[in-house]
């Protein structure tokens, strides 16, 4: 695993923090140079090649077509997904971890100005195999990203009288070569707790891997994400409806561009 620092890695994985859900942060997640060649290579914001989400609670752009990644990007998705890394996570993690190369809803990930993420859980049972997932992993290759800039990933706790998230307890910038690794089995609330307000060619840019598990006893069985509503959305009806239709598996796609 040349490209990425794994003594990093590994020190950041032998500390969890359990509050409001296992997670960890990594900075220098890969080599310099590594880095620098991603974050160069990652496609302009008005590229063909995204899925766009255009919509009350979800403004971003992704891509996860193999064919669309040059070289570099290529391989450092199969390092990710080698059986070398996904042991290392799972020793670390305490989970017999498995993964996804088919990068469902992972990928390249990308926000301009005024982009959004409300606070959500992802998906929970796999929509094309019957696995769960169980993992995230996502790193920021932002370089000129500077905190005024919003866009923090926010990590809530868990309102289980209502389902919905609690406090908003943690909030990750997104630093350039920054990744954060945290599970999502453990109704762990995230999203953009700040608007992203970027200037003038300044994207934050991402890259995701998810990892699964075996089905364990009493999984949240979403097969699409849920959301939830910000503080200024909750007496509107066309957003709890949206998130509605988005957390049906049937309607879902229909909520993407509204």
């Amino acid at each position: 695993m040349n490209s990425l620092n794994t003594k990093s890695i590994e020190k950041s994985l032998c500390n969890i923090n359990k509050i409001p859900f296992s997670y960890c942060i990594v900075d220098n997640f890969f080599n310099n140079k590594i880095a620098n060649e991603l974050s160069h290579l990652f496609p302009k914001y008005n590229s063909n090649i995204w899925h766009e989400y255009k919509n009350k609670i979800e403004i971003k752009k992704t891509c996860n077509n193999w064919n669309s990644f040059d070289k570099l990007t290529y391989s450092i998705f199969l390092e990710l997904n080698s059986d070398s890394f996904v042991k290392l996570l799972s020793k670390k993690m305490k989970i017999n971890l498995i993964s996804d190369p088919g990068l469902h809803g992972g990928g390249w990930h990308i926000h301009s100005n005024k982009g959004n993420l409300n606070p959500h859980i992802d998906y929970s049972v796999h929509p094309k195999i019957d696995l769960q997932r169980r993992i995230n992993l996502i790193i920021y290759l932002e370089k000129n990203y500077k905190t005024s800039y919003g866009g923090h990933l926010g990590l809530w706790s868990h309102d289980a009288k209502n389902n919905q998230p609690g406090k908003l307890i943690k909030e990750v910038f997104p630093k350039f070569n920054r990744a954060i690794i945290f599970d999502t089995s453990q109704n762990s609330w995230h999203g953009l707790s700040r608007i992203v307000s970027l200037p003038r060619n300044i994207y934050r840019k991402s890259i995701a891997v998810y990892y699964l598990s075996k089905l364990k006893k009493n999984h949240l069985k979403n097969q699409r994400a849920l959301f939830a509503p910000r503080e200024n959305q909750k007496n509107s009806k066309d957003v709890l409806e949206l998130i509605k239709i988005r957390s049906d598996k049937k309607l879902f796609n229909k909520a993407y561009k509204k």
